[in-house]
């Protein structure tokens, strides 16, 4: 039975699955957009919004469960210092998942794009200050 189970299985494992939403995921923070099937892509929202939490925090501990997730400190030391300070003040709604036009060719599944919704916007220095004033 699966009672009390989140989630979607996508045809995988749970070790297959976990490594494919952690391929994901670094992706998503390397490239800060990416292209994926509707399933995988809300799946993922998830695990975003949970690392963008992480670098809101930002204290050690929050940085240990970061790593823990990426595996990567390149990838740790980016989503602390430029794309979570972008998210300061915001209360939540990190990332977006917009469904494309086009189906993939082999098997007709539904495209989408996952981004950070302030993908491309770097924080003016009076933003910063408004983020401040009202924390």
């Amino acid at each position: 039975m699966r009672h009390r189970k989140s989630g979607k299985k996508l045809g995988r494992n749970p070790a297959h699955r976990m490594a494919t939403f952690r391929n994901l995921v670094k992706s998503l923070v390397i490239h800060e957009r990416i292209r994926t099937t509707e399933a995988k892509g809300k799946a993922i929202r998830k695990w975003a919004d949970k690392l963008v939490r992480y670098a809101l925090e930002n204290t050690v501990h929050a940085r240990r469960k970061a790593y823990k997730i990426l595996e990567d400190r390149k990838l740790v030391k980016k989503l602390f210092d430029e794309i979570g300070p972008r998210f300061k003040g915001v209360p939540g709604g990190f990332t977006r998942v917009v469904k494309l036009s086009e189906w993939r060719k082999g098997d007709g599944a539904r495209m989408v794009l996952v981004e950070f919704s302030r993908y491309g916007q770097e924080t003016t220095p009076q933003e910063e200050a408004k983020a401040e004033t009202s924390s």
